[in-house]
Protein backbone atom coordinates (compact mmCIF):
# COMPACT_ATOMS: atom_id res chain seq x y z
CA UNK A 1 0.00 0.00 0.00
CA UNK A 2 1.23 3.51 -0.65
CA UNK A 3 2.28 6.04 1.90
CA UNK A 4 -0.03 8.20 0.74
CA UNK A 5 1.35 12.04 -0.04
CA UNK A 6 2.78 15.05 1.44
CA UNK A 7 5.95 12.75 2.70
CA UNK A 8 8.74 14.42 4.07
CA UNK A 9 11.66 13.16 1.28
CA UNK A 10 15.33 14.01 0.61
CA UNK A 11 13.94 16.29 -1.67
CA UNK A 12 11.43 17.85 -0.11
CA UNK A 13 14.19 18.66 3.03
CA UNK A 14 17.19 19.06 1.04
CA UNK A 15 17.59 22.36 2.49
CA UNK A 16 18.16 20.83 6.08
CA UNK A 17 20.64 18.40 4.43
CA UNK A 18 24.42 20.03 5.08
CA UNK A 19 26.68 19.92 1.87
CA UNK A 20 29.28 22.64 3.24
CA UNK A 21 32.01 20.27 4.64
CA UNK A 22 34.18 20.19 0.91
CA UNK A 23 32.93 23.49 -0.07
CA UNK A 24 34.19 25.28 3.50
CA UNK A 25 37.59 23.24 3.27
CA UNK A 26 38.30 23.66 -0.42
CA UNK A 27 37.25 27.60 0.39
CA UNK A 28 39.42 27.85 3.53
CA UNK A 29 42.21 26.02 1.79
CA UNK A 30 42.50 28.47 -0.92
CA UNK A 31 42.57 31.25 1.21
CA UNK A 32 45.52 30.06 3.58
CA UNK A 33 47.74 29.26 1.01
CA UNK A 34 50.96 30.98 0.46
CA UNK A 35 53.44 29.67 -1.58
CA UNK A 36 51.15 27.38 -4.02
CA UNK A 37 49.90 30.62 -5.43
CA UNK A 38 53.09 31.79 -6.02
CA UNK A 39 54.47 28.43 -7.88
CA UNK A 40 53.68 26.77 -10.88
CA UNK A 41 51.07 24.56 -10.36
CA UNK A 42 50.33 21.37 -12.46
CA UNK A 43 46.48 20.22 -12.41
CA UNK A 44 46.77 15.90 -12.96
CA UNK A 45 43.53 15.28 -10.89
CA UNK A 46 42.22 12.02 -12.18
CA UNK A 47 45.31 10.97 -14.16
CA UNK A 48 47.18 7.52 -13.25
CA UNK A 49 50.47 7.10 -12.36
CA UNK A 50 52.75 8.37 -9.44
CA UNK A 51 55.75 9.98 -11.14
CA UNK A 52 55.21 13.45 -13.77
CA UNK A 53 57.81 13.96 -16.28
CA UNK A 54 58.16 17.70 -17.13
CA UNK A 55 60.40 18.95 -20.12
CA UNK A 56 63.60 20.98 -19.29
CA UNK A 57 64.99 22.45 -22.27
CA UNK A 58 67.80 24.46 -23.18
CA UNK A 59 67.90 27.85 -23.47
CA UNK A 60 68.97 28.65 -27.52
CA UNK A 61 71.28 31.53 -28.66
CA UNK A 62 70.42 33.70 -31.80
CA UNK A 63 73.02 33.18 -34.89
CA UNK A 64 74.20 35.60 -37.12
CA UNK A 65 72.85 34.94 -40.58
CA UNK A 66 75.12 35.01 -43.42
CA UNK A 67 74.21 35.65 -47.14
CA UNK A 68 74.09 32.44 -49.56
CA UNK A 69 74.60 30.22 -46.86
CA UNK A 70 72.42 27.76 -44.78
CA UNK A 71 70.99 28.92 -41.26
CA UNK A 72 72.31 27.72 -38.41
CA UNK A 73 70.28 25.02 -36.85
CA UNK A 74 70.02 25.27 -32.39
CA UNK A 75 70.40 21.90 -31.27
CA UNK A 76 69.42 20.64 -27.52
CA UNK A 77 68.56 17.42 -26.06
CA UNK A 78 65.88 18.63 -23.81
CA UNK A 79 66.10 17.48 -20.27
CA UNK A 80 63.12 16.74 -17.74
CA UNK A 81 62.71 16.63 -14.21
CA UNK A 82 60.78 14.27 -12.54
CA UNK A 83 58.13 15.47 -9.76
CA UNK A 84 57.14 12.28 -7.59
CA UNK A 85 53.61 12.28 -6.36
CA UNK A 86 54.22 10.83 -2.81
CA UNK A 87 52.95 13.49 -0.26
CA UNK A 88 49.37 12.56 1.06
CA UNK A 89 47.99 14.36 4.22
CA UNK A 90 44.74 13.93 5.81
CA UNK A 91 42.85 15.55 8.66
CA UNK A 92 39.96 13.63 10.15
CA UNK A 93 37.46 13.58 12.96
CA UNK A 94 35.47 11.74 14.30
CA UNK A 95 31.87 13.23 15.93
CA UNK A 96 30.34 11.06 18.48
CA UNK A 97 26.43 11.44 17.96
CA UNK A 98 25.81 13.04 21.32
CA UNK A 99 28.83 15.74 20.74
CA UNK A 100 27.04 16.33 17.96
CA UNK A 101 23.70 16.90 19.27
CA UNK A 102 24.87 18.98 22.07
CA UNK A 103 27.35 20.77 20.27
CA UNK A 104 26.94 24.32 18.84
CA UNK A 105 26.53 24.23 15.23
CA UNK A 106 29.87 26.39 14.67
CA UNK A 107 31.64 23.26 16.26
CA UNK A 108 31.62 21.25 12.50
CA UNK A 109 32.58 25.08 11.03
CA UNK A 110 35.42 24.97 12.98
CA UNK A 111 36.54 21.75 12.11
CA UNK A 112 36.06 21.94 8.21
CA UNK A 113 37.52 25.09 7.85
CA UNK A 114 40.67 24.19 10.03
CA UNK A 115 40.92 20.72 7.82
CA UNK A 116 41.30 23.38 5.34
CA UNK A 117 43.81 25.37 6.78
CA UNK A 118 45.95 22.07 8.04
CA UNK A 119 46.27 21.04 4.30
CA UNK A 120 47.35 24.37 3.26
CA UNK A 121 50.19 24.66 5.23
CA UNK A 122 51.29 21.58 4.89
CA UNK A 123 51.55 22.09 1.17
CA UNK A 124 53.09 25.47 2.07
CA UNK A 125 55.29 24.19 4.50
CA UNK A 126 56.74 21.43 1.37
CA UNK A 127 57.18 24.33 -0.79
CA UNK A 128 59.25 26.21 1.83
CA UNK A 129 61.57 23.44 1.98
CA UNK A 130 62.49 23.51 -1.59
CA UNK A 131 64.40 26.96 -0.69
CA UNK A 132 67.38 24.35 1.02
CA UNK A 133 67.78 23.31 -2.38
CA UNK A 134 68.45 26.79 -4.21
CA UNK A 135 71.96 27.39 -6.25
CA UNK A 136 72.98 23.58 -6.00
CA UNK A 137 71.80 23.78 -2.14
CA UNK A 138 71.94 20.14 -0.36
CA UNK A 139 69.42 18.62 2.02
CA UNK A 140 71.70 15.42 2.80
CA UNK A 141 73.81 16.46 5.85
CA UNK A 142 73.02 18.62 9.13
CA UNK A 143 76.38 20.87 8.52
CA UNK A 144 74.75 22.00 4.95
CA UNK A 145 71.40 22.52 5.34
CA UNK A 146 70.55 26.38 3.90
CA UNK A 147 74.45 27.08 3.63
CA UNK A 148 73.93 28.06 -0.22
CA UNK A 149 71.18 30.74 1.64
CA UNK A 150 72.64 34.31 1.48
CA UNK A 151 71.96 36.10 4.78
CA UNK A 152 69.49 39.36 5.31
CA UNK A 153 72.03 41.82 5.86
CA UNK A 154 73.80 41.82 2.10
CA UNK A 155 71.95 39.05 -0.06
CA UNK A 156 75.10 37.71 -0.62
CA UNK A 157 77.35 36.30 1.96
CA UNK A 158 76.07 32.31 2.39
CA UNK A 159 74.48 31.72 5.59
CA UNK A 160 77.15 29.16 8.04
CA UNK A 161 75.50 27.43 11.18
CA UNK A 162 79.42 27.31 12.16
CA UNK A 163 80.36 30.90 11.95
CA UNK A 164 80.59 32.94 15.03
CA UNK A 165 81.62 29.97 17.60
CA UNK A 166 78.45 27.77 16.59
CA UNK A 167 75.63 30.11 16.71
CA UNK A 168 75.50 31.38 12.47
CA UNK A 169 75.47 34.30 10.52
CA UNK A 170 72.00 34.88 9.61
CA UNK A 171 71.51 38.72 9.80
CA UNK A 172 68.34 41.10 9.37
CA UNK A 173 67.16 41.99 5.93
CA UNK A 174 67.77 45.31 4.13
CA UNK A 175 67.32 47.11 1.40
CA UNK A 176 70.57 46.65 0.01
CA UNK A 177 70.27 43.03 0.17
CA UNK A 178 67.04 42.90 -1.57
CA UNK A 179 68.25 44.78 -4.26
CA UNK A 180 71.35 42.57 -4.84
CA UNK A 181 69.06 39.46 -4.70
CA UNK A 182 67.51 40.64 -7.42
CA UNK A 183 70.61 41.45 -9.52
CA UNK A 184 71.61 38.01 -8.37
CA UNK A 185 68.62 36.38 -10.47
CA UNK A 186 68.57 39.03 -13.15
CA UNK A 187 72.74 37.59 -13.91
CA UNK A 188 71.35 34.11 -14.09
CA UNK A 189 68.78 35.60 -16.81
CA UNK A 190 65.95 35.75 -14.68
CA UNK A 191 62.77 38.00 -15.26
CA UNK A 192 62.94 40.25 -11.99
CA UNK A 193 59.14 41.56 -12.68
CA UNK A 194 58.09 38.20 -11.83
CA UNK A 195 59.42 37.64 -9.03
CA UNK A 196 58.29 36.94 -5.31
CA UNK A 197 59.59 37.46 -2.13
CA UNK A 198 58.29 35.74 0.98
CA UNK A 199 59.66 36.33 4.26
CA UNK A 200 58.31 35.61 7.83
CA UNK A 201 56.65 37.82 9.65
CA UNK A 202 59.38 39.40 12.00
CA UNK A 203 61.14 40.67 8.40
CA UNK A 204 57.93 42.20 7.57
CA UNK A 205 58.20 44.07 11.37
CA UNK A 206 62.21 45.02 10.26
CA UNK A 207 60.90 45.99 6.96
CA UNK A 208 58.18 48.75 8.35
CA UNK A 209 60.73 50.13 9.71
CA UNK A 210 63.06 51.35 6.71
CA UNK A 211 61.41 54.05 6.23
CA UNK A 212 61.85 54.39 2.10
CA UNK A 213 59.36 51.45 1.95
CA UNK A 214 56.76 53.40 3.27
CA UNK A 215 57.48 56.77 1.89
CA UNK A 216 54.39 57.39 -1.16
CA UNK A 217 57.17 58.36 -3.77
CA UNK A 218 58.65 54.69 -3.33
CA UNK A 219 55.25 52.71 -3.10
CA UNK A 220 52.64 54.55 -4.55
CA UNK A 221 48.80 54.46 -4.28
CA UNK A 222 47.19 51.19 -3.78
CA UNK A 223 43.90 50.86 -4.58
CA UNK A 224 43.08 54.16 -4.01
CA UNK A 225 44.35 54.40 -0.33
CA UNK A 226 47.41 56.06 1.01
CA UNK A 227 50.19 54.08 1.22
CA UNK A 228 51.88 56.22 4.34
CA UNK A 229 48.42 56.04 6.11
CA UNK A 230 47.81 52.50 5.97
CA UNK A 231 51.35 51.22 6.33
CA UNK A 232 50.89 48.41 3.29
CA UNK A 233 53.96 46.99 2.56
CA UNK A 234 53.36 46.72 -0.79
CA UNK A 235 55.37 45.90 -4.39
CA UNK A 236 59.36 46.05 -3.88
CA UNK A 237 61.60 47.55 -6.98
CA UNK A 238 59.09 45.23 -9.06
CA UNK A 239 59.42 41.84 -6.17
CA UNK A 240 55.62 41.26 -4.72
CA UNK A 241 56.23 40.88 -0.79
CA UNK A 242 54.54 38.33 0.92
CA UNK A 243 54.18 37.57 4.46
CA UNK A 244 54.25 33.02 5.41
CA UNK A 245 53.74 31.94 9.19
CA UNK A 246 55.20 29.39 7.34
CA UNK A 247 58.36 29.99 6.93
CA UNK A 248 61.23 27.27 8.10
CA UNK A 249 63.13 27.46 11.39
CA UNK A 250 66.32 26.84 11.42
CA UNK A 251 67.99 25.65 15.06
CA UNK A 252 72.15 26.00 15.03
CA UNK A 253 73.68 23.55 17.39
CA UNK A 254 76.14 25.20 19.55
CA UNK A 255 78.43 22.91 19.65
CA UNK A 256 78.21 21.14 16.92
CA UNK A 257 77.16 24.21 14.57
CA UNK A 258 75.06 22.36 12.76
CA UNK A 259 70.98 22.74 11.59
CA UNK A 260 68.12 21.38 12.47
CA UNK A 261 64.97 22.64 10.33
CA UNK A 262 61.55 22.56 11.53
CA UNK A 263 58.24 24.32 11.74
CA UNK A 264 58.59 25.45 15.03
CA UNK A 265 59.95 27.68 17.85
CA UNK A 266 60.82 24.67 20.10
CA UNK A 267 64.03 23.62 20.44
CA UNK A 268 65.25 20.37 19.59
CA UNK A 269 65.40 17.64 22.23
CA UNK A 270 67.21 14.22 22.16
CA UNK A 271 70.19 12.03 21.15
CA UNK A 272 69.02 11.78 17.65
CA UNK A 273 66.77 14.11 16.72
CA UNK A 274 65.16 14.37 13.18
CA UNK A 275 63.95 17.42 11.94
CA UNK A 276 61.79 17.83 9.17
CA UNK A 277 64.36 16.61 6.06
CA UNK A 278 64.79 13.52 8.10
CA UNK A 279 68.11 14.46 9.19
CA UNK A 280 69.04 13.50 12.51
CA UNK A 281 71.65 15.94 15.12
CA UNK A 282 72.66 15.41 18.28
CA UNK A 283 71.15 17.86 20.85
CA UNK A 284 71.52 15.96 24.49
CA UNK A 285 75.47 15.86 24.23
CA UNK A 286 77.27 18.69 25.75
CA UNK A 287 73.45 20.40 26.53
CA UNK A 288 74.09 22.68 23.20
CA UNK A 289 72.12 26.11 23.05
CA UNK A 290 69.92 26.61 19.71
CA UNK A 291 70.19 29.71 17.85
CA UNK A 292 67.28 30.49 16.24
CA UNK A 293 66.91 31.77 12.72
CA UNK A 294 64.37 31.47 9.79
CA UNK A 295 64.59 30.95 6.01
CA UNK A 296 62.45 33.23 3.38
CA UNK A 297 62.98 33.43 -0.47
CA UNK A 298 62.86 35.15 -3.62
CA UNK A 299 62.29 33.46 -6.82
CA UNK A 300 60.53 33.22 -10.02
CA UNK A 301 56.96 31.61 -9.63
CA UNK A 302 58.50 28.77 -12.42
CA UNK A 303 61.38 28.04 -10.53
CA UNK A 304 59.00 25.40 -8.06
CA UNK A 305 56.18 23.36 -9.05
CA UNK A 306 52.91 21.85 -7.17
CA UNK A 307 51.38 18.96 -8.94
CA UNK A 308 48.06 18.16 -7.43
CA UNK A 309 46.95 14.47 -8.43
CA UNK A 310 43.70 14.80 -5.79
CA UNK A 311 42.44 18.32 -4.77
CA UNK A 312 40.94 19.04 -1.61
CA UNK A 313 38.72 16.21 -0.95
CA UNK A 314 35.97 15.72 2.18
CA UNK A 315 34.55 12.44 2.54
CA UNK A 316 31.45 11.46 5.57
CA UNK A 317 30.73 8.60 6.54
CA UNK A 318 28.33 7.22 9.56
CA UNK A 319 30.62 4.47 12.17
CA UNK A 320 27.95 2.39 13.92
CA UNK A 321 30.63 0.87 15.97
CA UNK A 322 31.47 4.66 17.34
CA UNK A 323 28.05 5.60 17.29
CA UNK A 324 28.97 9.09 14.93
CA UNK A 325 29.99 10.47 11.59
CA UNK A 326 33.98 10.48 10.82
CA UNK A 327 35.09 12.89 8.66
CA UNK A 328 38.42 12.95 6.62
CA UNK A 329 39.40 15.73 3.99
CA UNK A 330 42.47 14.57 2.49
CA UNK A 331 44.82 15.61 -0.65
CA UNK A 332 47.30 13.81 -2.79
CA UNK A 333 50.36 16.15 -4.29
CA UNK A 334 53.82 16.42 -4.84
CA UNK A 335 56.75 19.31 -5.20
CA UNK A 336 59.63 20.32 -7.22
CA UNK A 337 62.69 22.59 -7.83
CA UNK A 338 62.60 23.30 -11.44
CA UNK A 339 65.03 25.97 -11.71
CA UNK A 340 68.41 25.76 -9.56
CA UNK A 341 68.68 29.61 -10.70
CA UNK A 342 65.45 30.52 -10.37
CA UNK A 343 65.71 31.52 -6.58
CA UNK A 344 67.40 32.36 -3.63
CA UNK A 345 66.54 31.29 0.08
CA UNK A 346 67.36 34.08 2.58
CA UNK A 347 68.40 33.26 6.21
CA UNK A 348 67.09 35.90 8.85
CA UNK A 349 67.38 35.94 12.64
CA UNK A 350 64.32 34.46 14.38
Amino acid sequence: MGLGTNNTTITTNDKWIPEQWEDDAIATYKTKTVMANLVKRMNHKGRKGDTFHIPSPGRGEASAKVANTQVTLVADTATEVLVYVDKWYEYSKLYEDMADIQSLNGMKSFYTEDAGYALAKRIDRELHKLGAGFNAGTVATATALYEKAVIGSDGSTNFSGSANTNTGNGAAITDAAIRRMIQTLEDSDVNSMELSLVLPPVESNVLRGISRFTEQAFVGEAGGNNVIRTGRLGNLYGVELFVSSNCPWIHVNSQTGTQSVTFSSTAPTGASYSDDFAIAVDWNTSSPTDTKYRAGMMFHKDSLVLVEQQGIRTQKQYKQEYLGYLVTTDCIFGTKELRDYGGLAIVVPA
